[in-house]
């Protein structure tokens, strides 16, 4: 049960790092000006997509 929470803790965090890492991504690939606005766009929704996997593994432990 201990392992199991553990394990959930870490891929709550990864998913996390991973929305701020690539909102931060396009902060910095705009300012520079490399990337087009359909890779910022992909980027943006990878981080959403993360966000909200988090929120429902959240909203789904609420209810148990």
């Amino acid at each position: 049960m201990n392992t199991n929470k553990s394990f959930n803790q870490i891929v709550t965090l990864v998913f996390k790092g991973v929305a701020l890492a690539a909102g931060i991504a396009v902060v910095v690939l705009n300012i520079l000006g490399t990337a087009e606005l359909q890779t910022q766009t992909l980027l943006l929704g990878i981080g959403l997509a993360c966000l909200a996997i988090v929120t429902l593994d959240t909203e789904k432990g609420v209810g148990e």
